[in-house]
C-alpha cells in the first residue's frame, strides 16, 4: 500500500487518496469525475473499470447516448436537470428559473494542512498530519465553479469532504439543493443504521434493509433534532461490533440535515448528505461563495467497534478545541432536579455545602434566576437577576460558593424570547415570525431572529456581561424549541434557516475565543442539538432530559456510536426518576454517568446519609477512571439488539474503556433485568495485549488472550438494575 498521502497518476487521471488504512479512489473520464473505491488499501491506483466507459457510447462520441450515460455514470459530484435522475447533491437554476448544471474537472490542488471553512466547524490539522485535495469543477454555460474538497488524517481511516460553490457569472444563480458529499458504492445487500428518537429518548439505533428506491433521514426543525440524527452508516448483513464492514457518515452541522441512500435500477447504492432541502433556496450573486457545511466519511472492515473508535479520535484529535478536551472536568451538581424554580440564595448555598463535604467541585444554577422567572411562561430575553431570588446578584451569589470551596456554573437560553418580556414588548420585530402571520408558541417562547446583527450583538453582550462581571466558570447554553414560522423582516426566505445556523456559530465562537477558560455544555432540551457542529464549540453536550440509568443505557450507546463518551453529559439523578418513575440502585446509577462527563442531578440535602458516603465513593471512582473513560478507546462488550440487528437472549449490557498503550482497562457490566436460577454470564473482552497479563485490584490475575477468547466471567448479581465495574491493570 502506498504511504499515507494524497496521489494523482497524470496518465490515468486518477487520484487515490491514502490513509494508513483504507483508499478512496476518483478518476476522470470524458472530462467528468467519477468515484472508483472506497475500502481497504490499494498497493497502487486502481484502473478505471468499474466506471465502464465501454458501456457509454456518449464518451466515444455518440451524442445520443448522453441520457444513458448521465443516469448511470457513477458520479463523484452530479447535479440535477441534465438527465441524471438519481438522488442529486445539488440544483442549480438560472436566472430564468431553468435547472441544470453539467460539471467537469478543470483542474486540481493538492496540499499538506487544512483550509479552515468559512463561518463553519469543521475539522483541522496541520501539515505534518492532514494532507488536502480540491478537485475544481466546472459548469460553462452557467460559469459555475464547484471546489470537491477532501481531507484525510495521519492514522484515521477518515475522509472529511465539503464543496465550494462560486458564482462567476454577471447574473443571479439560484441553489436549490447543495449537499455537502456524494457517495458511489456497489449494493452488496447493504443494510442502513440510523439513530431515531424523540425527547428523553434520544439517539436510538435502527437497522434496516436497503431495498430498490430511497431510504432517507431528515431534520428541518431548525435543529439536528431528538427525532432524527446527522448520522447514516451501511453496513454488510454479517456486520458485527468486531467483524464485516461499515461506512459511517456523520455530518458537521447543527441545522437541518438529510441523509438519503438510493438502490439504483442497476443495484448500485448512491449516497447523499448535506444540508436539507427544506425551505433552502440560497441566492448565490455573482462573485459569492456558497461553503457546504463538513461530511466524515469513516471506513472500516472490522465491524461497527472500529467505525466507533475512529469517529471518537477524529472527534478528540481534530474537532474538538476547548482547553477541557484532555483534562478531567469538575464533577458537578445541577438544581434543577432538586428545586426546579422554586429556589433562593439559601438553598443554594445549602446544596452548594453538602456538596462540598460530598467531595463535589461545582454547583450550576438553572433555569429559574432572572427577572420574574418562577415559571417558563416569562422572562426569556430579560437577563437581569431577580433580586427576590438571589439579593446579592450574581456577584454575591458566587463569591459565596467560592467561599464554601466551589466553582460555579449557570444556565442560559440565549436564542430564545418569551412574549412576556420587556425584550418582545420593545422588539417583538426580533422573533422569528412570517409577516402578516400569527406566530406559534412552543414552550411558551418565540425564537430569536439571530440572522440580524444586532440581535446577535445583543445575545452576546446577555451572556457575555456575566461573564466579565463575575467567577463563572462553566455555562449550560440551552435552546428549547424547534424553529417554526420562520419568516425574517431582513433575511430572505430560503436562507433563515441556514443564516440562522451560521449566527448560533458566531455567536459561540465569540464566547469561546473572549473566554477560552469557559467550560461550555451545549443542550437542546437534552440531546436535541447533539451534533459535531455543537462539540467544535463545546466539549460536551447533555444527552438527555431522561437521567434514568436503564433509559441511559440505551440513549448513551447510541451517542456513543459516533461520539467519544468524554463528550456526553451524564448524571446521577433521584429515584424514583423524575422521567420514568423507576428506582435504580444508587451505586449502578453512578455505573452509568461515569461512562460521560459525570455530575449529579439531585437534591443532595434530601438524600440519605449512606447516599452521601456513596457519592464520595463514585467521585473517588470519577478521579480514577475518568482517564480512562477521557482516551482510552472504547468497546461494546455485549450491545443492544438495536445496533447488532439480532435478538440477543441476555438481559445485560456491558463496555470497557482500554488505555491506548493497552495497560489499563476498565469494564462495566450492568444486569438490566435480574433472572431466577441463571449461571453468571461470561464475556468476551476486547482491545488487550493477548501475551500480557492483567490483574483485577481484588487480585485474580488473567492472560490477556484468555479474556478476549475464553472470556471472563463476571460475579454473581442480584437484582434488576444492578451493576459491577471492573479494574484491570497489566503486570
Amino acid at each position: 500500500m502506498k504511504d499515507f498521502g494524497i496521489y494523482y497518476n497524470e496518465e490515468s487521471q486518477v487520484f487515490l487518496l491514502n490513509t494508513n488504512g483504507i483508499s478512496y479512489a476518483m478518476a476522470c473520464s470524458g472530462g467528468y469525475l467519477g468515484h472508483l473505491y472506497i475500502g481497504p488499501g490499494l498497493s497502487d491506483f486502481p484502473s478505471k473499470d468499474v466506471l465502464r466507459e465501454g458501456d457509454y457510447t456518449y464518451l466515444k462520441g455518440n451524442p445520443g447516448d448522453k441520457c444513458v450515460f448521465m443516469d448511470g455514470f457513477p458520479f463523484e459530484y452530479s447535479s440535477g436537470g441534465i438527465g441524471d435522475f438519481r438522488v442529486s447533491p445539488l440544483n442549480v437554476r438560472n436566472e430564468k428559473g431553468f435547472l441544470g448544471a453539467e460539471l467537469k474537472v478543470k483542474g486540481y490542488e493538492i496540499y499538506d494542512g487544512k483550509k479552515k471553512l468559512p463561518g463553519l466547524p469543521s475539522t483541522f490539522g496541520n501539515e505534518n498530519d492532514t494532507k488536502s485535495l480540491d478537485i475544481i469543477l466546472e459548469d460553462e454555460a452557467l460559469k459555475l465553479t464547484v471546489i470537491l474538497s477532501y481531507s484525510i488524517f495521519e492514522g484515521l481511516d477518515c475522509v472529511a469532504r465539503s464543496v465550494r460553490i462560486k458564482n462567476d457569472s454577471e447574473e443571479n444563480i439560484y441553489l436549490e439543493r447543495a449537499l455537502s458529499s456524494c457517495l458511489e458504492l456497489p449494493y452488496r445487500g447493504h443494510e442502513v443504521i440510523t439513530l431515531h428518537g424523540s425527547w428523553a429518548r434520544e439517539h436510538i439505533p435502527e437497522r434496516r434493509t436497503i431495498g430498490h428506491g430511497r431510504v432517507a433521514i431528515s431534520s428541518d426543525r431548525g435543529i439536528s433534532s431528538h427525532q432524527a440524527h446527522p448520522f447514516m452508516a451501511l453496513v454488510s448483513p454479517e456486520t458485527t461490533e468486531t467483524q464485516g464492514e461499515a461506512i459511517g457518515l456523520s455530518f458537521v452541522y447543527s441545522g437541518n440535515f438529510m441523509a438519503e441512500v438510493e438502490r439504483t435500477q442497476h443495484d448500485r447504492l448512491r449516497v447523499v448528505m448535506g444540508i436539507s432541502v427544506h425551505d433552502f433556496d440560497w441566492c448565490l450573486a455573482p462573485g459569492k461563495i456558497f461553503q457546504t457545511p463538513e461530511v466524515l466519511v469513516v471506513y472500516s472492515s472490522d465491524g461497527l467497534g472500529k467505525m466507533s473508535r475512529t469517529f471518537h479520535d477524529i472527534f478528540r484529535n481534530h474537532l474538538i478545541r476547548s482547553k477541557y478536551l484532555h483534562k478531567e472536568r469538575p464533577v458537578l451538581i445541577n438544581n434543577w432536579e432538586a428545586t426546579y424554580f422554586d429556589f433562593d440564595m439559601d438553598k443554594l448555598l445549602e446544596i452548594a455545602a453538602q456538596a462540598k463535604q460530598a467531595g463535589i467541585e461545582m454547583l450550576v444554577m438553572d433555569d429559574g434566576w432572572f427577572r420574574k422567572r418562577d415559571s417558563d411562561d416569562s422572562s426569556l430575553g430579560d437577563w437581569t437577576v431577580n433580586k427576590a431570588k438571589l439579593p446579592l446578584g450574581l456577584t454575591g451569589l458566587c463569591e459565596k460558593i467560592n467561599n464554601i470551596g466551589l466553582d460555579m456554573g449557570i444556565w442560559f437560553e440565549p436564542e430564545m424570547i418569551s412574549p412576556d418580556s420587556n425584550l418582545y414588548r420593545e422588539h417583538p420585530d426580533w422573533a422569528l415570525a412570517i409577516p402578516g402571520r400569527d406566530a406559534s408558541e412552543c414552550r411558551n417562547q418565540f425564537v430569536l431572529d439571530i440572522t440580524r446583527s444586532e440581535v446577535r450583538d445583543y445575545v452576546y453582550e446577555c451572556v457575555a456581561s456575566v461573564l466579565r462581571e463575575t467567577n463563572i466558570k462553566y455555562i449550560k447554553w440551552d435552546m428549547n424549541r424547534p424553529l417554526t414560522d420562520v419568516g425574517s423582516l431582513v433575511t430572505r426566505g430560503g436562507e433563515i434557516h441556514h443564516r440562522y445556523m451560521l449566527g448560533v456559530y458566531e455567536l459561540m465562537e465569540r464566547l469561546v475565543s473572549e473566554f477560552p477558560d469557559l467550560l461550555l455544555e451545549n443542550c437542546s432540551s437534552g440531546g436535541g442539538r447533539f451534533d459535531p457542529g455543537m462539540l467544535y464549540y463545546s466539549p460536551q453536550v447533555w444527552c438527555s432530559d431522561d437521567t434514568d440509568a436503564m433509559e441511559r443505557l440505551y440513549i448513551q450507546e447510541g451517542t456513543a456510536l459516533i461520539y467519544p463518551p468524554s463528550s456526553i453529559g451524564a448524571h446521577v439523578s433521584i429515584c424514583p426518576n423524575h422521567i420514568v418513575g423507576r428506582t435504580v440502585d444508587f451505586r449502578t446509577r453512578g455505573y452509568v454517568a461515569l461512562a460521560g462527563t459525570f455530575g449529579y442531578e439531585l437534591d443532595i440535602r434530601a438524600i440519605s446519609d449512606e447516599e452521601k458516603e456513596i457519592i464520595k465513593e463514585q467521585v473517588s471512582d470519577y478521579k480514577k477512571y475518568n482517564h480512562l473513560v477521557r482516551e482510552g478507546d472504547y468497546f461494546r462488550i455485549i450491545s443492544s439488539d438495536n445496533l447488532t440487528g439480532k435478538k440477543s437472549e441476555e438481559n445485560s449490557l456491558a463496555w470497557m474503556f482500554v488505555s491506548k498503550e493497552k495497560d489499563e482497562a476498565l469494564l462495566t457490566y450492568i444486569q438490566e433485568r435480574g433472572n431466577a436460577n441463571k449461571r453468571s454470564e461470561t464475556v468476551r473482552l476486547q482491545g488487550l495485549i493477548k501475551d500480557a497479563r492483567y490483574r483485577l485490584e481484588d487480585g485474580r490475575e488473567y492472560q490477556g488472550d484468555e479474556l478476549m477468547n475464553i472470556g471472563f466471567t463476571v460475579d454473581k448479581l442480584y437484582g434488576d438494575g444492578a451493576g459491577r465495574l471492573y479494574h484491570f491493570s497489566k503486570i
